[in-house]
């Protein structure tokens, strides 16, 4: 048998459960008049077969008053027809909550409260959510789960290092393409669908000061990850305990962090799960000493379970730079630089070897033999095999990922076009500076032969798109 309706109890719809909270206003023997504030709407219904339920609220119950104050009930108190609510909020005080004054828009999505008010889904719903459970499986088993939602052009070489990187656990690996093969897509590939298989939540990214900016728009316009940029005055700004810990993921220049003992120990307290660090050649490492840059790096790294190290050049600064790049990733496997060295000298032979297979060729057999003598029984394995075990024991193969433009195919060539232009009178003073404009000052535009080369040069191209690369932001406003 239905409850008997009284003005100022709280019931909710069964058939329109969108409308809210109702309240009753009017009830006699034949009618019941029930107001929804949260949807401005009012409802009469026959008080025999009113498709209204009772709302009874329980201890533990979070709930909101007509304040818009968080509380949780304690005890429930029956007051004739009429509840009320002993509740406690957020700094545990007690409170009595009469049911007239409840949060209209609350609601009550509990199993067991829709179950009792008869609120039955119908099946096509369930089925959809099924359905939809099924397609995301298949989606999270693709091998090119991760890689298709980027803005990006699908280059073949960076689709293979990022699956092949981003099929680890939590990778350490030393990305060295050339300059312009795109490294950073590679990492962003590489971040993205580490992001979205939940193996990394919390990145540290740390460049040169230059890259802050242009790694903030890449990552957020080809791969939709924002990212907050720390400087010093937002790191004195946060009034966390931890700055690093107000965001997930986060961009920083490298002198931020060695130019601030404070900025650096937030940073190594920040428990991250991947560290990405741009321009990696600048850290110098030699047996004897090692710049504060590459110390603060390797303790990030030693405290960060994946690390993804960038660097067009990785033998730049000699193979000392090299081997410590590599020891950053991996020092216990690289702990000896003279071992090292050792080690590298043995590489060319079977780099010989490698390349042969690769090409098909056959063996000649001085390399059979020294296949036999590095793998025993396992040179008779096929090619591919062959190589993935030579891959696996010997060199930097998972470690390090490599690819230049002699190797990669379908590249524009590069062609240089020199235009020499006479030096004005008025530079005379500054000859010896390449960047005489900036000491000559205002109103160098209009002395420069450049700047009416360069008007003359844009409006022979036009409407192509032309890239024009300044030293300092300065000359570039100028230019504008």
């Amino acid at each position: 048998m239905q409850e008997k309706f009284v003005a100022g109890q709280r019931w909710l719809s069964e058939a329109e459960p969108d409308l809210g909270l109702g309240l009753v206003e009017e009830a006699d023997q034949r009618h019941v008049l029930v107001r929804f504030a949260a949807s401005g709407q009012q409802r009469t219904y026959a008080a025999s077969n009113a498709p209204l339920s009772r709302v009874r609220l329980g201890p533990d119950d979070k709930v909101r008053d007509a304040q818009g104050g968080d509380l949780t009930v304690v005890r429930v108190e029956e007051r004739g027809p009429l509840l009320a609510y002993h509740c406690v909020d957020d700094a545990g005080a007690m409170s009595l909550l009469p049911e007239q004054m409840l949060d209209d828009r609350l609601q009550l999505n509990r199993p067991q409260d829709k179950l009792l008010a008869r609120r039955i889904d119908a099946d096509v719903w369930f089925t959809l959510r099924y359905q939809s459970w099924l397609q995301s499986a298949a989606l999270w088993q693709r091998p090119s789960f991760g890689m298709q939602g980027p803005r990006i052009e699908l280059i073949p070489h960076q689709l293979y290092i990022a699956a092949e990187v981003a099929s680890r656990a939590l990778p350490r690996v030393l990305l060295a393409d050339e300059v312009g093969l795109g490294k950073t897509i590679e990492a962003g590939l590489i971040l993205h669908r580490m992001i979205l298989t939940e193996r990394v939540r919390r990145v540290l990214v740390v460049l040169p000061d230059a890259l802050v900016h242009q790694w903030l728009v890449e990552m957020l316009r080809r791969f939709n990850l924002p990212f907050a940029v720390f400087d010093q005055e937002r790191f004195e700004q946060c009034d966390s305990d931890n700055a690093f810990h107000s965001e997930q993921r986060v961009l920083c220049s490298l002198s931020l962090l060695t130019g601030s003992p404070e900025v650096a120990q937030a940073a190594l307290d920040g428990e991250w799960d991947l560290l990405i660090v741009d321009e990696a050649h600048h850290l110098t490492w030699s047996e004897d000493d090692s710049s504060l840059a590459y110390q603060l790096v390797e303790a990030l790294a030693a405290r960060t379970p994946g690390v993804l190290l960038l660097t067009a050049t990785p033998e730049q600064l000699g193979r000392a730079g090299h081997f410590g790049r590599l020891r950053l990733l991996d020092p216990s496997r690289y702990h000896d630089y003279r071992a090292f060295l050792a080690e590298e000298e043995a590489y060319a032979p079977v780099a010989s070897v490698a390349a042969h297979l690769l090409d098909g060729q056959v063996l000649q057999p001085d390399e059979s033999a020294l296949l036999t003598d590095l793998l025993g029984d396992e040179a008779g394995l096929g090619s591919e095999q062959i190589i993935a075990r030579l891959i696996d024991r010997h060199g930097t193969g998972r470690v390090l990922f490599r690819n230049t433009r002699h190797a990669i195919k379908g590249f524009p060539a590069r062609r240089l076009h020199a235009h020499a232009l006479a030096s004005p009178p008025a530079y005379a003073p500054f000859a010896a500076q390449l960047q005489p404009e900036r000491s000559f000052g205002q109103g160098w535009t209009d002395v420069d032969p450049r700047v009416p080369w360069l008007r003359t040069l844009l409006g022979e191209l036009a409407p192509d798109k032309v890239l024009v690369i300044c030293a300092h932001a300065a000359t570039a406003i100028a230019l504008r």
